[in-house]
C-alpha cells in the first residue's frame, strides 16, 4: 500500500461542506501565527521553551502547529468538517484576544510595540497580531456559515 493509496489526490470539495476557499482560511492564520511567533523571538520578550528554559504561554502556544497538522489531516480524510473548524477557530480567536488585547492580557499591545527601537517595526508587529486575530475570527465565521448551510442547495461554493 503506497502513500498515494492512503491520502486523497485532490482536495475534498465534493460530498463535503468545505470549499476550496476554506483552505485559505486555514493557511493565512497559520502564516500570520508563524510570523507572530518569529516576532516574539526577534523582540526577545515573552519567549519560552524551547528557546529558553522557562515554560510559559509562548511554549503552550506552539502546540497550535501540531494541532493544525492533525486537523488538516482529519479534514483531508473527511473525519472533521466545518463544525469542527468553526469551534477550533472560535477557541483560537478567544485565546488570542485574551492573551493579547483583553484587560487581563499576558502580552498587551505595549509589549509588542515598545521593544522595537524603531516604532514602525513595533506597529507592524502589532498589525500582524491584529491581522492574525481577524483572520481567525473570519475563519470561524466562514466555517460557521459552511456548517449552517451543510447539505443545502444554497450553500456557498468555492
Amino acid at each position: 500500500m503506497g502513500l498515494g493509496d492512503r491520502f486523497p489526490d485532490a482536495l475534498p470539495t465534493t460530498d463535503t461542506n468545505l470549499t476550496r476557499a476554506f483552505y485559505a482560511f486555514v493557511l493565512v492564520p497559520t502564516l500570520l501565527g508563524a510570523a507572530h511567533h518569529v516576532d516574539h523571538v526577534v523582540r526577545g520578550n515573552h519567549v519560552g521553551w524551547p528557546l529558553t528554559p522557562e515554560v510559559n504561554p509562548f511554549t503552550y502556544s506552539l502546540a497550535i502547529y501540531p494541532l493544525l497538522a492533525v486537523s488538516v489531516y482529519l479534514t483531508a480524510t473527511r473525519r472533521v468538517e466545518a463544525r469542527y473548524w468553526a469551534g477550533f477557530f472560535a477557541f483560537s480567536a478567544g485565546m488570542l484576544a485574551f492573551f493579547h488585547v483583553s484587560p487581563w492580557a499576558v502580552e498587551p499591545p505595549r509589549d509588542v510595540i515598545v521593544p522595537y527601537e524603531n516604532a514602525a517595526f513595533g506597529y507592524l508587529a502589532f498589525a500582524v497580531l491584529l491581522a492574525l486575530i481577524a483572520s481567525v475570527v473570519l475563519g470561524s465565521a466562514y466555517a460557521a456559515v459552511l456548517w449552517m448551510f451543510d447539505g443545502r442547495d444554497e450553500s456557498p461554493s468555492g
